[in-house]
């Protein structure tokens, strides 16, 4: 079974960086897409970024040039290094991993945008 954990959240201020990092369990992870989400309460959860087995990357327009995101398949890690952080950034970051039809999702971890 897949376990996804992500860690590095926490409270930042405007303009400041966090880097989000998701471990995921099991042989899958080299050949899955992961991706990272967000949510803040009383709205659907939104795709922040995606990134491919093969290294394609894509992102939502409102992190483009503020988020990158990248794996490292020996560590089953991928990450997202949040830089310009607003308060509107303010959400639970989820990671998803996507193979043959079927997602796996962490738990997600909390970042706050505040001074």
């Amino acid at each position: 079974q897949v376990q996804v954990v992500e860690s590095g959240g926490g409270l930042v201020q405007p303009g400041g960086s966090l880097r989000l990092s998701c471990a995921a369990s099991g042989s899958i992870f080299s050949i899955s897409v992961l991706g990272w989400y967000r949510q803040v309460p009383g709205k659907e959860r939104e795709l922040v970024a995606r990134i491919t087995s093969g290294g394609m990357t894509n992102y939502a327009d409102f992190v483009k040039g503020r988020f990158t995101i990248s794996r490292d398949n020996d560590k089953n890690t991928v990450y997202l290094q949040m830089n310009s952080l607003k308060a509107e950034d303010t959400a639970v970051y989820y990671c998803n991993l996507f193979k043959n039809g079927v997602e796996y999702w962490g738990k997600g971890t909390l970042v706050t945008v505040s001074s």
